[in-house]
């Protein structure tokens, strides 16, 4: 049962309304924005809701019990803060989004409708559209640690306690070619092994991509000639020349933690917890030398 105010309830039962929606976004950054789908600026609690920016929505739905309660929001990229770069560069994942009812004529009057997070993004030429999840999707991840061979840790971080500053496990280079935005060919890392840098992390230090940063997915050192390929094409075309940094990649198994880290007091993985075999094993019936049978 959602509370209004008296003078919106008044203004509801008098039967002529004038509503609108409004969306405040804030992304995983910070930065805060808010959307109308009213034709003039809106405002309320320090935010400005841009008029016109292309957004619509579709029925808001609720449901009892523990069920995603999802609705998706289209939108246009014609607004002056909605940069197809930004949408790509991930900016918007996971982001907190508010929808309100609001009387445009007096802003004070206003209900909040619903409040979750941005889910799947799908781009397209001119637009996108964004889901929009309930905040009932929190119950369905896990939290707490699992039990499970490999390491739960991110490597270098306070758990793992591996430096990655020192030239030993993050190399620099800059890319010579490039191959479909998402395969590099790279000089300055000649002297690390085949597949050292799979896993890892690739930070641009230069070009119109500075700072972003993505995952390896093949490293390879053949012949002197060292291929980069990472899992997502960056926001924008990755030039010729550009600088970056590379930090080594972990299988998160003990052997690596072992033989490539010298880490294994820190490792945060159960190596030897009994496997599926154990776990389904049963005893089975044999033969004993006098022809009678044993368990």
């Amino acid at each position: 049962m959602k509370s209004l105010s008296p003078d919106f309830q008044a203004h509801l039962d008098s039967g002529t309304t004038t509503l609108c929606q409004c969306w405040k976004l804030t992304r995983r950054d910070g930065t805060t924005m808010g959307f109308t789908d009213h034709d003039r600026v809106l405002s309320f609690d320090g935010t400005l809701f841009e008029a016109a920016a292309g957004f619509t929505a579709s029925t808001v739905s609720s449901s009892s019990g523990l069920a995603v309660d999802n609705l998706d929001v289209l939108g246009a990229l014609s607004s002056d803060h909605l940069e197809d770069a930004d949408l790509a560069a991930g900016l918007y994942d996971d982001a907190e989004i508010e929808i309100w009812r609001v009387n445009w004529q007096a802003t004070d009057q206003r209900v909040l409708m619903r409040k979750g997070n941005l889910g799947e993004i799908s781009r397209g030429p001119t637009g996108f559209t964004a889901e929009v999840r309930g905040l009932s999707h929190r119950l369905n991840q896990p939290t707490g640690r699992l039990f499970q061979y490999a390491c739960d840790a991110d490597l270098g971080d306070a758990r793992c306690g591996v430096s990655l500053a020192g030239s030993a496990f993050t190399g620099t280079g800059s890319a010579i070619s490039v191959t479909n935005n998402r395969v590099m060919t790279v000089a300055g890392l000649d002297a690390y092994p085949d597949a050292w840098f799979a896993r890892g992390l690739l930070t641009f230090t230069s070009g119109v991509n500075k700072d972003e940063v993505l995952e390896v997915k093949r490293h390879s050192n053949r012949a002197g000639a060292v291929v980069l390929e990472v899992w997502h094409a960056p926001a924008q075309i990755i030039e010729e020349g550009v600088t970056l940094s590379v930090s080594a990649g972990c299988d998160k198994q003990f052997e690596t933690c072992r033989a490539k880290f010298a880490n294994t007091a820190s490792f945060r993985g159960f190596p030897h917890i009994p496997g599926n075999d154990f776990a389904l094993s049963y005893p089975l019936r044999g033969s004993n030398n006098d022809g009678g049978s044993q368990v």
